[in-house]
């Protein structure tokens, strides 16, 4: 795809942004960089103050950044409330995959008869197209990708090269799968008959919100009966696993390693910390976020935030601690007995 992108003006970019321009607003940029490193042509951020010894002495053509920080920028300003937010809208701006026009179907690819494809779409060398998927306008579809019969993908979503989407899956608009993820493969459902396992056909399918993003070699399971439903602006990272019919609300977000069982329910506006699992048929309020490497063995039916796990330490006393852990049944039983006996003799002192 060929990148049509164009140096932006800084009195374009404060417009769109909503920012207050102070400066050269006729100054063009084509890039974006951290403070140390930008140059003429690049714009950057301050976002964190941690950063901003770096501000007098950075290169770039313009900064965002927040007003108080105004008089220590030595060039062009944007000032904005928030200029971690304005990072992320620049950095679209500036992304030249996005900005790149469609190339229409390769001559490798394989859209079957049936198959719908909507305005603008492009698809990739080797994509597959199967019977009855429905492409809505601007999709891009990656090289290698597969689209299962009877799937349907919303306008101006983005699968990355070798996404897998099996059949019977509906995802919605500016959705973004990013490679090797897989969506709609078959829950982890057998019963066992004394001997072995026998596998039981998982008739449901996977519904993703608008807004969504999949990363990398992440799996989310189709249901058994039902669908695996994943809310609007769910954001979802690499290496993570959704089980079948498992629920998560609007703009929640799962980082690298999480694992969810089947049948849970994640609400709205949760934060899942990376190497989080969840077990099987849970409720977890909206609002909640749960540290990372934790394991959640029950609802959560407050919000706040939740922890599990102990931290690294020195493996000598990790030793010791975990000879301790075994202790403390005998512990507590312990020190039950003791309250009881001082009670009692605190009961015959008076008497």
């Amino acid at each position: 795809m060929k990148d049509t992108r164009k140096p932006l003006s800084l009195s374009d970019i404060a417009d769109r942004l909503g920012a207050r321009l102070e400066g050269d607003g006729e100054r063009r940029i084509s890039g974006l960089a951290t403070l140390k490193d930008a140059g003429p042509e690049d714009i950057t951020f301050l976002a964190n103050r941690a950063y901003l010894k770096d501000l007098p002495g950075t290169r770039a053509a313009a900064v965002l950044l927040r007003p108080e920080d105004r008089d220590a920028c030595p060039v062009t300003a944007l000032v904005l409330d928030n200029p971690y937010l304005g990072y992320a809208e620049l950095s679209r701006m500036l992304d030249p995959l996005i900005n790149a026009q469609p190339s229409g179907v390769h001559a490798t690819a394989v859209v079957a008869e049936g198959a719908v494809l909507g305005q603008d779409v492009s698809i990739g060398a080797q994509a597959v197209i199967e019977a009855g998927a429905v492409l809505g306008d601007g999709v891009t579809i990656g090289p290698g990708s597969v689209v299962g019969a009877d799937s349907q993908i919303g306008e101006n979503s983005l699968l990355h090269a070798n996404v897998t989407v099996y059949h019977g899956v509906v995802v919605g608009k500016r959705a973004i799968l990013h490679s090797g993820c897989v969506i709609g493969g078959d829950g982890f459902g057998f019963a066992h008959d004394g001997a072995g396992w026998r596998k039981i056909a998982q008739l449901g399918g996977v519904v993703l919100g608008d807004d969504v993003e999949v990363g990398s070699c992440s799996s989310i399971d189709r249901g058994a009966l039902g669908d695996t439903v994943i809310g609007n602006d769910v954001k979802i990272d690499s290496q993570v696993q959704i089980a079948h019919n498992v629920h998560i609300g609007d703009h929640s977000a799962l980082a690298g390693c999480v694992g969810i069982a089947g049948s849970t329910q994640v609400g709205r506006h949760c934060m899942l910390g990376g190497g989080v699992g969840l077990s099987g048929h849970l409720t977890i309020s909206d609002g909640v976020q749960v540290t990372g490497m934790s394991l959640v063995t029950n609802s959560i039916l407050e919000p706040g935030v939740y922890s599990s796990g102990t931290g690294a330490m020195e493996n000598s006393q990790w030793r010791r601690n975990a000879v301790r852990f075994k202790q403390l049944d005998s512990i507590a039983k312990r020190v039950s007995r003791l309250e009881r006996m001082s009670g009692e003799k605190g009961d015959s002192g008076t008497s």
